[in-house]
């Protein structure tokens, strides 16, 4: 299987108050966990604490050990599709909101791993997000992707599997299009993308960074 490479770009968001501190520490203060309990319950502060200290690993870790450490710890979280959860039938979490509610469907899994690991400081150009069909359930389903060099073949961390394969061996996954926080890729075969315009053009995406960089909170319609 041939992934789609996507040029790099800036991040250009991310959660107003990690600007001034590490997202750690941010997890870790009295107002955020307030907040948290108010909307979540008090449960979500432990998962905020036990985020807040996957984010502070000891030096010399690996970007594999970093990739291992967040697919598992977000892969700990439960399934919920969209409508039960949220009752909107397609709701993006942003990383906050997945740890508060304790859970949700592919793309909060997908979203949250993306800006965990560039918070742990892994190369935003060996990351990207990508749209698939899991040949499987018959349905699409997005993943995060991550690149060792730019020519390799992409590690794919994912939900349904808690294997992290490169992609030529994900034979159950067929690459629809792919992006990051700037632009979209459409593949038009398994060997060929193509640039598509901005990634605000996917209406969900914008409506997550606009809520994770003003820090809202949603409460899901029921706990998990």
């Amino acid at each position: 299987m041939k992934w789609l490479l996507i040029p790099s770009c800036a991040l250009a968001l991310f959660c107003a108050s990690a600007h001034a501190s590490r997202l750690s520490e941010y997890i870790a203060s009295p107002a955020l966990q307030t907040k948290l309990q108010e909307v979540y319950g008090g449960r979500a502060i432990q998962r905020a604490e036990a985020f807040a200290r996957m984010l502070s690993p000891r030096a010399g870790t690996t970007d594999q050990q970093k990739i291992e450490l967040v697919n598992n710890y977000f892969n700990n979280l439960t399934y919920s599709e969209d409508k039960k959860l949220w009752g909107d039938d397609d709701y993006w979490a942003n990383p906050l909101e997945f740890i508060g509610a304790r859970g949700g469907d592919c793309e909060d899994y997908s979203i949250s791993k993306y800006y965990t690991l560039m918070e742990l400081g892994v190369d935003e150009k060996k990351l990207r997000l990508a749209y698939v069909k899991a040949v499987k359930y018959n349905q699409f389903h997005m993943v995060t992707l991550y690149f060792p060099t730019q020519k390799s073949d992409p590690l794919v961390l994912d939900n349904i599997n808690n294997r992290i394969l490169p992609g030529s061996k994900r034979t159950d996954l067929i690459p629809v299009y792919s992006f990051d926080a700037k632009s979209i890729w459409i593949m038009k075969s398994r060997r060929e993308g193509t640039l598509a315009g901005s990634a605000d053009r996917l209406a969900q995406w914008t409506s997550m960074k606009t809520r994770f960089s003003s820090e809202q909170l949603r409460q899901p319609r029921r706990q998990l």
